[in-house]
């Protein structure tokens, strides 16, 4: 069952997958190069592990194809994130949005997902 949307709809989702991408590009980039909070949670020893994996699942989540595993995957990293910000006190309002705007662009590409 394939949906038509919009051209106005497609720029927004594009645009909304384009700024996740941007968030977790910088996420990945900060735990490779700039290690100190990994460090302090220590995770040190994960960190290459981890943001390797924020890269690729984030680009299975940007195709329209692969959207759904990647919801799905990054669903479950978001909420490995906010327990690890829970356990070491880190404020849990930012991984909270950035899932949040993961089920929105999710929502916008697959409307028919939620209908019963």
């Amino acid at each position: 069952m394939d949906i038509q949307i919009s051209k106005t709809k497609k720029i927004i989702i594009w645009l909304l997958a384009s700024l996740l991408l941007l968030l977790y590009l910088g996420s990945a980039g900060a735990k490779l190069f700039q290690p100190e909070q990994m460090n302090q949670m220590q995770l040190a020893n994960w960190r290459v592990i981890i943001a390797i994996s924020e890269i690729i699942i984030t680009f299975i989540f940007l195709f329209p194809k692969t959207n759904k595993i990647g919801t799905l995957l990054l669903s479950s990293y978001m909420g490995g994130a906010i327990v690890t910000h829970m356990i070491w006190s880190i404020p849990i309002l930012m991984p909270v949005i950035v899932l949040i705007l993961v089920w929105l662009v999710f929502y916008l590409r697959n409307p028919q997902f939620f209908k019963f």
